[in-house]
């Protein structure tokens, strides 16, 4: 499960590019309860979004002609340069060069061979996120890739993330999942899913998707339809996962909410 106990390799950090975050920061809030805190004009418009208090995410006005509207997964390394190096080496892109944000920690953006976009973080006075794994935060994180297995093997070797291929909990299938190297099951923050699998997804092309923890999906994806989102995937149950539905925000920015399955299945 994902926490706040980062290490290399597991997901730290978490941000949208859109190309109104006023809008935005109005629709989240409304959505999931979240406040928008700038982080000040040397910041270049960048700021954390909140929930009682403690930063769940970031964002900024990224103007439409830079980059599409998207949430980006940032994952923690000791090294920004060394991962860099291991990017270019991997066959992927480094798309910002590692670079120092004041004291705060040290980051760089890449893509992977099937153009997905991604970040790590290098922590220095900021840890990471403040919360996770609760109502109204970050759960999980889901690859989205036409590439499974090179997908696997990619980041593997950049990030020492770990792979382990299991059954659906309701014998339907089966699901790769995404860990730390060196960790147990108990680190599990992710997965990985054939971009082929699900026709809505393959026409927007591979991703990274941030899954949000709620109490009620149905009603969420219902509240973000009437405030300007989409529902792209209805709310379904996932035997022994939980009940999911994929959304976007009002500006295009992919994202799924799900209530968990109690891990002993009870409740």
């Amino acid at each position: 499960m994902l926490t706040t106990r980062f290490v290399t390799g597991s997901p730290n950090w978490l941000d949208l590019g859109t190309p109104d975050i006023e809008g935005a920061e109005s629709f989240y809030r409304e959505l999931f309860g979240w406040t928008f805190r700038s982080a000040g004009p040397e910041a270049g418009g960048y700021g954390m979004f909140q929930l009682d208090g403690g930063t769940v995410a970031g964002g900024m006005t990224v103007p439409p002609e830079q980059a599409p509207p998207a949430w980006t997964v940032y994952f923690q390394t000791p090294d920004a340069d060394a991962t860099a190096d291991a990017v270019r080496s991997a066959g992927g892109t480094v798309a910002f060069e590692p670079m120092d944000v004041f004291d705060l920690g040290r980051m760089a953006v890449f893509t992977d061979p099937e153009g997905v976009g991604f970040a790590v973080w290098q922590p220095g006075a900021n840890k990471g996120l403040d919360v996770v794994g609760v109502p109204n935060t970050l759960c999980w994180v889901e690859l989205r890739t036409p590439d499974p297995g090179g997908a696997t093997a990619f980041y593997g070797s950049v990030l020492g993330i770990e792979s382990n291929t299991v059954p659906w909990p309701d014998g339907s299938g089966s699901y790769t999942l995404l860990g730390p190297g060196g960790t147990d099951a108990d680190a599990t923050f992710g997965g990985v899913v054939p971009l082929g699998a699900d026709p809505v997804e393959a026409a927007d092309g591979p991703c990274w998707v941030p899954y949000f923890e709620v109490t009620d999906p149905d009603a969420t994806a219902a509240r973000a339809g009437r405030l300007g989102g989409a529902i792209r995937t209805a709310p379904a149950d996932l035997g022994g996962v939980g009940r999911v539905a994929g959304l976007t925000d009002p500006y295009g920015a992919r994202f799924s909410v799900i209530r968990s399955s109690p891990v002993d299945g009870t409740g």
